[in-house]
């Protein structure tokens, strides 16, 4: 492998502050164990004009969780010591129960309980609490796959992990991580600060864009395992060297955090132990991403390369295409041209998720609205376009294809027919969800249509809800107590023979397929 370009890499560094626009951030790339770059531009807090550097600790969200793990390994050795206290935290849920290590790997089949707090009430600038936090995961009834055989992001599966290594442990989550995991890593600063209510170092999360303008972020959620944990470059460069400076050592951290894992099937699994892995430009890369209202956070490793990049934003903006592009520029990539699409325009709906896709012809290519956010894929034939992450859309006739090796999953799309109007007095009503003990109330006035949820948390904001073909609508969630938001939720409505509604189904790629009954079934609850 050649030494990396610094002079490309000093460029792409230098083009950081106006690709991504913001009040502040920070990068950093490490290279055989020694820093070759770092880079602190912009504002810590604008009004009080205090200059973003180095030094200043920011949240670095879900990258948290292959610290968790880290501790697991460090303090119990492997997943399997944890099983037998699992069940005492989800006493509700029925049927095959995950293990530990398909909660290390996002292979549990639980529902995200971010997403669940807005289905359960949440202002989005509400509080919850950590006891709040482990109450709604453990009301958790089903899945929605069979544990171990797929992949779904759920911030609650690290939540119960940090749960579990208290238990095991008798100690403290957040000074036994410090004593085990961070100071031996060289990260001097980091800690855990889990209340996100709690200003670190005078940096300030900003909420927006340059077209609206920036705007404090506020955030009073409280997280253990899955996030929480504050660090500054300076800290993040330290996490970097040390996995280089262990990288031969087979029984060493991050070795073992990175080690293939699969799925029940013997199928690969591209996610395990905190970690995402995949190929970029040909490179094999392990890393993970992270974010909060008013901040956004990635870090990636080339082993090969022996090259690791870090970028923190006090702004929500892309710091995984940030950390990429400077991955790319240092070892020279080639970045693949973008194809124009044609005839990919159209709306599915998926019945193994219970969930619409949409797709739209773009000049970069196609842009597929499904999981949590879009992703653009390169048109390669005319009937077959390829993403991120080994991502396939393939049309069959009307049909849609899409094949998701990350999750283990191949879904096939039925076309359906776009509705720009409906009547939605003919589903208003109140419905109940025994799944996640919730309620959800439809109103419809002078043509249009609303919803509101109700739960453990309270009674939430309203929502809107649009028609997208008969008996399907999408409800748009763009604002939550975590970031990214749940997006999305598609809502199916339910009839029985007679083309009465007798209930619905909402989920999003999050939290699938939960059922609702009314849309007066919970009167007198």
């Amino acid at each position: 492998m050649a030494l990396p370009d610094l002079k490309a890499l000093a460029a792409a560094l230098d083009l950081l502050p106006d690709q991504f626009r913001g009040p502040g951030g920070v990068a950093g790339v490490v290279h055989e164990g020694r820093v070759i770059a770092r880079r602190a531009w912009g504002h810590a807090d604008v009004a009080a004009r205090l200059p973003m550097t180095s030094t200043r600790r920011m949240p670095i969200c879900s990258i948290s969780k292959q610290m968790t793990c880290a501790l697991l390994l460090d303090q119990c050795g492997s997943p399997e010591v944890l099983n037998p206290l699992l069940p005492d935290l989800l006493p509700k849920l029925q049927g095959p129960r995950p293990t530990v290590a398909q909660l290390c790997h996002n292979q549990s089949g639980l529902r995200d309980y971010w997403a669940l707090t807005v289905l359960h009430g949440a202002a989005p600038e509400g509080r919850l609490t950590a006891e709040q936090g482990l109450e709604l995961i453990s009301g958790a009834r089903s899945t929605h796959f069979h544990p171990g055989t797929a992949y779904s992001y759920s911030n609650g599966n690290y939540r119960l992990l940090a749960e579990l290594i208290q238990r095991a442990t008798g100690k403290a989550f957040g000074p036994l991580l410090t004593e085990r995991i961070l100071r031996p890593a060289g990260m001097t600063t980091a800690e855990l600060s889990p209340d996100t209510s709690q200003q670190v170092d005078g940096v300030i999360g900003y909420e927006g864009n340059d077209d609206v303008g920036f705007l404090p972020a506020e955030s009073a959620i409280t997280w253990i395992g899955d996030a929480g944990v504050v660090a500054s470059l300076e800290d993040m460069l330290a996490w970097e060297v040390w996995i280089d400076t262990t990288r031969n050592d087979p029984a060493g951290l991050y070795s073992r955090l990175s080690a293939p894992v699969t799925f029940a099937d013997g199928a690969p699994a591209a996610y395990a132990y905190g970690l995402r892995r995949y190929e970029l430009a040909g490179q094999v890369v392990t890393g993970h991403g992270g974010g909060l209202r008013g901040f956004c956070s990635f870090r990636l490793h080339v082993a090969a390369a022996r090259l690791s990049v870090v970028v923190i934003f006090n702004h929500e903006a892309s710091a995984m295409g940030a950390a990429e592009g400077l991955m790319q520029a240092a070892l020279s990539l080639p970045i693949p041209p973008s194809l124009p699409a044609q005839g990919w325009t159209g709306l599915w709906y998926e019945p193994q998720t219970d969930l619409f896709l949409r797709c739209r012809d773009t000049p970069d290519g196609v842009r597929l609205n499904f999981s949590v956010s879009s992703v653009t894929l390169r048109p390669v034939t005319p009937v077959r376009a390829e993403g991120p992450g080994g991502l396939v859309l393939e049309r069959e006739g009307a049909a849609l294809v899409m094949r998701r090796p990350a999750e283990n999953l191949i879904l096939h799309a039925l076309p359906v027919r776009p509705l720009a109007r409906a009547d939605a007095a003919a589903i208003a009503g109140r419905y109940w969800s025994e799944e996640i003990g919730a309620a959800l109330l439809i109103e419809a006035r002078d043509g249009a249509a609303s919803i509101s949820f109700e739960g453990m948390l309270g009674a939430g904001p309203v929502e809107r809800m649009y028609p997208l073909a008969p008996d399907l609508w999408t409800v748009t969630s763009r604002r939550a107590m975590d970031a990214a938001p749940p997006g999305e939720w598609s809502l199916r409505i339910c009839r029985d023979a007679l083309g009465r509604v007798e209930g619905l189904v909402l989920g999003c790629w999050l939290a699938r397929s939960i059922h609702y009954c009314g849309p007066q079934a919970d009167q007198g609850r």
